[in-house]
């Protein structure tokens, strides 16, 4: 068996939040990335931005150069589409009752800062002692729905309550915009061209199958939905009525919630008993990072799991050095890869590993973290 190959120059990723990140073009949407779109901007999620939304309309700020008349034919020429999709009249003249343009989230699409965030500082803000200590309370309430729910699709629990975690604070702040006011908004506005226009349309389409009622249809302001942050698109792919109650309720049913994750998970290629990765210490010289090679070799390369256990017996993995040569080390599977589908960010899908293995008992990272932030060249 090839040891792995050592080569110089293994700079690590660079990590930018996903909030960071709205004004790209080339880069993936965290909230598309559910949808299973490719080539669009990541947009935050509830926790990652003060703005908030209501169904009561609010005054449309003349300096958004909005015009309340012009809403309203987008609105009108959007019918003949909705009611081609089943919608009826009574539908969606309800959803759009009293709905204008919100210039709060124009205000966000048109802002283009960008910053990088040093892993360590990222890592540290997701995985505070506070999630913690909820996270292992309601892996406790829900042990016995996690177990059920880990088995019957062969994700690991601990990735299902770590995007829990991670999107909503385990459900206490799934987004407070009323999500076809913030899809209009969006679509009205070309933002993305026609992609806020679909999932317009599909959360209609939502509110027609009576899963959610209007007034409870509340999310992030870029429209994705419920405790783990679904857009509308993945929720009529993805979402499943686990409690049997007629409805794929992921607002107010953990149940449903989870175990659409999990069908998220497994059906963007989980692979059932592999572990995401952990926390390696490689022996000395450059090692290359990205470069796919057995456990087994690994092993036999000089490398060690830095919790002291034993390598898989199968599998293959990937280094891993999120804040370059300096700081600390991880092996990664393809799971890890399965969980950047929810959300194409490298240290979210870190945030997302960490924060589940810490909730079922493993231990901190290891190695110190660098305290300088990577060159935005380093980006990725």
């Amino acid at each position: 068996m090839t040891a792995p190959v050592r080569t110089a120059g293994g700079r690590g990723r660079g990590f930018v939040d996903r909030a960071v990140r709205l004004g790209r073009s080339g880069a993936a949407l965290a909230v598309c990335a559910l949808a299973g779109c490719a080539g669009s901007p990541i947009l935050p999620g509830p926790s990652e931005t003060a703005v908030t939304g209501s169904i009561a309309p609010a005054a449309v700020e003349p300096a958004t150069g909005m015009a309340t008349g012009d809403f309203g034919a987008f609105v009108a020429h959007l019918w003949p589409e909705a009611q081609a999709r089943g919608i009826s009249r009574a539908t969606f003249d309800a959803a759009f009752a009293g709905v204008r343009p919100d210039p709060r989230i124009i205000a966000l699409t048109r802002r283009q800062a960008e910053f990088v965030r040093p892993a360590g500082d990222y890592l540290a803000k997701a995985v505070t002692a506070a999630r913690l200590e909820r996270g292992a309370e309601v892996a406790a309430e829900y042990a016995s729905t996690l177990n059920t729910i880990a088995a019957t699709y062969g994700v690991d629990r601990a990735a299902i309550v770590g995007v829990w975690g991670m999107e909503t604070n385990f459900g206490s702040n799934f987004g407070k915009n009323y999500v076809i006011r913030a899809l209009a908004t969006l679509a009205f506005e070309r933002y993305r061209g026609d992609y806020f226009k679909r999932e317009l349309l599909v959360a209609l389409q939502i509110l027609q199958e009576r899963h959610i009622a209007v007034g409870d249809m509340q999310g992030s302001w870029a429209g994705a939905m419920g405790q783990t942050q679904f857009m509308p698109t993945s929720f009529m792919v993805y979402a499943v009525d686990y409690d049997r109650d007629g409805r794929r309720d992921i607002w107010r049913s953990v149940p449903d919630a989870l175990a659409s994750t999990a069908n998220y998970l497994k059906k963007h290629g989980w692979i059932t008993g592999l572990p995401w990765g952990f926390e390696v210490v490689l022996p000395p010289g450059p090692t290359a990072e990205g470069t796919k090679h057995s456990f087994a070799a690994w092993a036999a390369a000089g490398a060690r799991r830095a919790d002291g256990k034993a390598f898989p017996a199968h599998g293959e993995a990937s280094v891993l050095r999120p804040a370059g040569a300096g700081g600390p080390a991880f092996l990664v599977t393809r799971n890890f890869f399965v969980i950047k589908r929810y959300n194409n960010s490298t240290s979210y899908a870190l945030g997302v590993a960490h924060l589940g293995d810490r909730i079922y008992g493993g231990p901190p990272v290891q190695a110190a973290w660098p305290t300088a932030p990577l060159t935005t060249g380093s980006i990725r």
